[in-house]
């Protein structure tokens, strides 16, 4: 029996021209039609398709829990979740998808290639260390949350992505608790995800976001020495590739916010976990 698959898209109702592209190349996939859910985060979104599901949040909530609330209004066996900036290039992305899940019942979530307007992969977008080669698939222990796929067994069994960290992390939590559950999380560089080059720039409330999430991860998901140890490298890497005050000041903001703060429940991962992911090449110090 064919997997129905769902595609939420999360947008803030100001690209409306490549809203339209992202749902046009949902549609344009061959085999069983994808549901569409449209989410709009604190904004309207006018002149949808009747075939679309549409979620109106009252205010932006972030991108994981707008997430979990286009997942939680979707009915597909596995969710795509796609950026409103975003399309997928291929019309067989969905059958691939589909054959992946099918055949693999350990596979909770496939992770795409992201390709740039002339088809170029950055390294940054591949989710792994060692990313000189994107078009090298396999385990991964994260993922990159606007180009992928996530089997609805496994959102149903950890609760879905973090809703409190807003941006920043949100799928590192995911891809940890998945592994701890016993999933596979894959990279897949033949399921690829259009998206615009843009500038790894970065601001302030980047620094302040990234300081306070990666602070929330370990407190939620590891047992408390590699905490210490996860916590103290990023102190350390941090303090290393910024050495200028504008950004250390925030980061350190959001470092001691991390820290007063509550991350929510806790459920550390099981060492047996943590051996896992350095087997994959990336145990959760780092």
């Amino acid at each position: 029996m064919t997997l129905s698959l769902s595609c939420v898209v999360l947008t803030m109702g100001n690209r409306p021209v490549e809203l339209k592209r992202a749902l046009d190349s949902v549609r344009a996939q061959r085999g069983e039609p994808v549901e569409l859910v449209v989410v709009g985060n604190g904004a309207d979104v006018p002149d949808l398709p009747d075939d679309v599901v549409y979620v109106r949040l009252p205010e932006n909530v972030g991108l994981p829990e707008g997430r979990n609330r286009g997942y939680a209004a979707s009915h597909g066996e596995v969710v795509l979740f796609l950026d409103d900036d975003g399309w997928y290039p291929d019309d067989g992305l969905a059958e691939w998808v589909r054959a992946r899940f099918a055949t693999d019942r350990r596979l909770g979530v496939l992770s795409f290639r992201i390709v740039d307007e002339e088809g170029a992969t950055a390294r940054r977008h591949v989710p792994r260390l060692r990313a000189g080669d994107p078009m090298r698939s396999g385990d991964v222990t994260t993922f990159l949350g606007g180009a992928s796929a996530v089997r609805r067994e496994l959102l149903d069994r950890v609760g879905g992505l973090p809703g409190a960290f807003f941006w920043a992390h949100e799928e590192t939590d995911l891809a940890w608790r998945a592994l701890d559950a016993g999933y596979r999380i894959v990279y897949d560089a033949h399921a690829v995800m259009g998206h615009p080059r843009t500038s790894p720039a970065r601001h302030a409330n980047y620094y302040r976001m990234n300081a306070r999430n990666r602070v929330w991860l370990a407190k939620r998901n590891l047992p408390l020495p590699l905490g210490i140890v996860y916590v103290g490298d990023w102190l350390a890497l941090t303090v290393a590739r910024e050495r200028s005050a504008s950004a250390l000041r925030p980061w350190f903001r959001g470092l001691a916010e991390g820290c007063r703060t509550s991350a929510g429940p806790r459920r550390p991962i099981s060492w047996r976990t943590a051996w896992r992911m350095a087997r994959l090449g990336r145990p959760p110090i780092l």
